[in-house]
């Protein structure tokens, strides 16, 4: 089974994960990695953090000669801020308590946090449920993207609106998927919309200098992923659901919707469902794909899409009335450094966490602790998709 587990806080030492499962063979280098993490640092409405966090990730384990070993991967993402923060955060005696939180944020986890880890000061929370620990996720869906390439399955996403700014949204397949990369890289927001692009940019900057921060919505999704990935034979093994709570871990993600789940619910069926058609030299295809990719919770070949919906960081400038739980005394929140934006930030993250769905699914569909085997697996399957359905889309 392939798995990861993060761990770390947002001013201590560092961030650590470790990945289990990956075969043997993948080939692997740290400035893959870094690439991955320099674009979850960029996008318009990022806070001062981003100013002083240059992340690079050090791999310590599982890694020889850039290719995995089959044992678990570890490394390591070091927080430059710490030695700012050595004084609050140590390990050992912390001698400064001056960043003690006792104003919890609404919205945020310190309140909820402190009631069920009975902590006084709230850091011991914040600094855990901070959206700083999605760069070890970006990491780690390094790992998992470079695994999908084998089998020719790409990862994209695309911010869809900020705020109340909604964006016209791109269709990216194998042809124009090249075109499509370089318009969302180049956007200072993720958004191939260049006319909506400018809007969205005014819109940051006006919440900013009213103290506000912003929500939003994107796209994330995959291309060229095989049919029969996930299960309709028991709730926890069907794909959409774990891709659902996948991107809903995600700080700030309150909705997800996978293809155009939201929209269906008010049409007829008539209206909704992908019809199947098939021709000699192309195989069985769908005229549509309103599904996401994914139906009874098994991929069906189409590209598989998910939207989720982002709600503003709960980290205000101009904060919300909150109680001082040291006084009991009702007073303004406590302020932290926070964004203004962080959606094209978090769609980042959702690659990743599509990237580690899709690679765990793999895994299971296609055995083998090396590369080797599992690329023989795949390709057995292929002939089988073709030989006895027909499917060549792939």
């Amino acid at each position: 089974m392939l798995r990861f587990s993060t761990s770390g806080e947002s001013h201590g030492r560092g961030l650590i994960s470790i990945i289990e499962g990956l075969p043997a063979g993948l080939q692997i280098d740290e400035e893959l990695v870094n690439r991955e993490l320099a674009r979850r640092q960029k996008g318009y409405g990022r806070g001062g953090r981003m100013q002083i966090e240059t992340d690079k990730v050090e791999i310590f384990a599982g890694v020889r000669a850039r290719k995995t070993l089959g044992s678990p991967v570890s490394f390591l993402i070091r927080n430059l801020d710490y030695e700012n923060w050595q004084e609050i955060m140590n390990s050992g005696d912390c001698r400064d308590n001056n960043k003690a939180v006792t104003r919890p944020r609404p919205g945020h986890a310190d309140l909820p946090g402190a009631m069920k880890y009975c902590h006084r000061d709230m850091r011991n929370i914040l600094e855990r449920a901070s959206a700083r620990e999605t760069a070890s996720r970006v990491a780690a869906g390094a790992f998992f993207k470079a695994f999908l390439k084998h089998f020719g399955i790409f990862i994209y996403s695309q911010v869809t609106a900020i705020g109340s700014i909604q964006a016209e949204v791109w269709q990216p397949n194998r042809e124009n998927l090249s075109r499509f990369y370089a318009l969302v890289e180049e956007s200072p927001v993720r958004c191939p919309d260049k006319e909506k692009e400018a809007e969205i940019l005014g819109a940051i900057e006006q919440a900013q200098s009213e103290g506000e921060s912003l929500g939003g919505s994107f796209e994330v999704g995959a291309i060229a992923v095989p049919p029969g990935l996930g299960s309709h034979v028991s709730w926890e093994r069907k794909l959409d659901g774990q891709i659902t709570a996948a991107l809903v871990s995600i700080p700030a993600i309150k909705a997800v919707e996978i293809g155009d789940g939201i929209a269906n619910a008010a049409r007829p069926g008539s209206q909704v469902h992908d019809e199947i058609g098939y021709l000699r030299e192309q195989g069985l295809y769908r005229t549509s794909n309103r599904a996401g990719g994914i139906e009874g919770g098994i991929s069906n070949g189409e590209t598989i899409w998910a939207r989720a919906y982002m709600k503003p960081i709960p980290t205000l400038y101009k904060p919300l009335l909150s109680v001082d739980t040291a006084s009991w005394q009702e007073e303004k929140a406590q302020v932290e450094r926070s964004d203004i934006c962080a959606v094209p930030a978090a769609a980042v993250v959702a690659e990743a966490m599509l990237a580690f769905v899709l690679a765990r699914a793999c895994r299971e569909q296609f055995a083998g602790e090396s590369m080797e085997q599992v690329e023989q697996a795949y390709k057995s399957y292929r002939e089988y998709l073709d030989k006895v359905w027909k499917w060549k889309k792939i």
